[in-house]
């Protein structure tokens, strides 16, 4: 069974590297995933999109700057939150590896727990429906920690899909999103879902919400939005 952890692609060449990233990652909550070369990481890209990579900046095959290159310029993936690894610290380096798209970069070596920070800085930053700290609009409350939902200060039961819905939505309030749109961001790019399916999740959205149900606003033609206008 696939694990439902984020999951963040190394791209690194260097073992060790590798095993000590890997470790401090996983004792963050993420899960992993390695591969040493350019070729590996683009093939993993055409099954599964990570929530972040780590891209190192040279690599056996062609320079990481190369695949961010090649990344950027896909429209699937110009949005995926990049950090370059590099043992170069001159400045040009840097310089670089952020025109060509890097959202930061580390330089080696780095402390575990300094990458961790940054990673989530990054995630706050770049994806705030990942973020930890408690979203709300209107009398709705959610705690993305302990997955907890309230309206007026009652706590409600809500399923999983839906909770997962409602903490997109939440963090982009006033934003219309197609159903499309909302099946890549919920539930990923090859989940096998159908776009009716979100109208089902949306509906029992709204009969979770209960009072508070009038924040889940139909956009004819287009999709939902949460709003309180």
């Amino acid at each position: 069974m696939a694990s439902s952890r984020p999951a963040i692609l190394v791209v690194e060449d260097e073992l060790a590297i590798v095993e000590l990233v890997s470790f401090a990652l996983k004792s963050a909550g993420w899960e992993v995933h390695a591969v040493h070369n350019t070729a590996d990481a683009w093939q993993y890209l055409q099954q599964q999109r990570p929530q972040v990579m780590l891209l190192d900046r040279m690599l056996p095959d062609q320079s990481g700057i190369r695949l961010l290159s090649r990344i950027r310029g896909d429209r699937q993936f110009n949005t995926l939150p990049v950090i370059m690894l590099t043992a170069k610290s001159m400045e040009e380096d840097k310089v670089a590896g952020l025109d060509q798209g890097a959202d930061d970069y580390i330089t080696k070596p780095f402390s575990p727990k300094e990458l961790v920070a940054r990673i989530k800085a990054l995630i706050r930053r770049k994806e705030p429906e990942h973020a930890e700290l408690e979203m709300s609009l209107g009398p709705v409350r959610l705690d993305p920690v302990s997955c907890r939902v309230l309206v007026q200060d009652q706590q409600i039961e809500i399923g999983h899909a839906e909770f997962k819905l409602l903490k997109f939505m939440i963090a982009h309030p006033e934003r219309v999103f197609s159903r499309s749109q909302l099946l890549d961001k919920v539930w990923g790019d090859h989940a096998v879902l159908e776009e009716r399916t979100v109208d089902v999740h949306v509906l029992r959205l709204r009969k979770a919400l209960g009072s508070a149900d009038y924040l889940v606003k139909t956009v004819r033609s287009v999709g939902y939005m949460l709003s309180e206008k």
